[in-house]
């Protein structure tokens, strides 16, 4: 059973679960065209609004995203950046910003970026050891989707 791994605090700052995954029916990145990014964004930004509870939140487009909106999410450290030279390589950052995304609850202990180098990047995150409760949201979060 997973629980809490550190339940007095003592060793463990944060716990994050992450997992990847593609959407049907879409090739994988160094292939897409940018409508496709496009309407994948579309399609992600119109699921995710509607999730309830605690993974409900808001979903912020990187196009036109406004310098204030930026700033704090690369002060929360929730903002993907165009890919490293290895994703440039590889043809996997075609029409930047375009068709990307990023996703974070109200309490800021889930995120999905959309389109960064996977389709979706599906993460849960949160101060301290409970890996049950990080590992549980994560999997909620994948059956809502």
């Amino acid at each position: 059973t997973l629980g809490n791994l550190d339940p007095t605090g003592e060793f463990v700052v944060s716990t994050r679960v992450r997992c990847g995954r593609s959407m049907e029916g879409y090739p994988f990145n160094p292939c897409l065209t940018e409508e496709q990014y496009k309407e994948m964004e579309s399609k992600v930004s119109t699921t995710l609004s509607g999730l309830e509870g605690e993974l409900k939140g808001t979903f912020f487009p990187l196009t036109g995203m406004s310098k204030d909106v930026q700033q704090k999410l690369i002060d929360d450290h929730f903002l993907f950046k165009e890919g490293d030279r290895f994703l440039q390589a590889a043809n996997a950052c075609r029409f930047w910003p375009s068709g990307r995304g990023i996703y974070h609850n109200d309490t800021k202990t889930f995120l999905i970026w959309c389109n960064e180098e996977d389709h979706l990047r599906i993460i849960s995150m949160q101060m301290g050891g409970d890996l049950g409760q990080v590992y549980r949201r994560l999997v909620t979060a994948v059956n809502d989707i």
